[in-house]
């Protein structure tokens, strides 16, 4: 987020000029579209283990995949997962 925020204020166009930088060329459109459908199977499959388990605490990782991405939220919800079944 500190990244987003810092090229938003640099370049002065706000959220929208964030998002016409993902879509730039076919590479940052591939990388964008990549890291968005990750992040949503990932919220599906925490949401979906973490009710059926209701292992509330497991949910802690759908905000760590928006707010840092997909990169820690698996990770954590992987550790969370481990630390309750043992």
């Amino acid at each position: 987020m500190y990244w987003f925020v810092s090229y938003m204020q640099a370049t002065g166009t706000g959220l929208s000029g964030l998002i016409d930088a993902w879509y730039v060329n076919a590479s940052t459109t591939g990388l964008t579209w990549d890291l968005t459908i990750a992040a949503i199977a990932l919220t599906v499959f925490v949401i979906a283990e973490s009710t059926q388990q209701k292992n509330w605490i497991g949910l802690i990782a759908v905000p760590a995949t928006y707010c840092i991405g997909v990169s820690c939220g698996l990770p954590l919800y992987l550790f969370i997962r481990s630390r309750t079944r043992t």
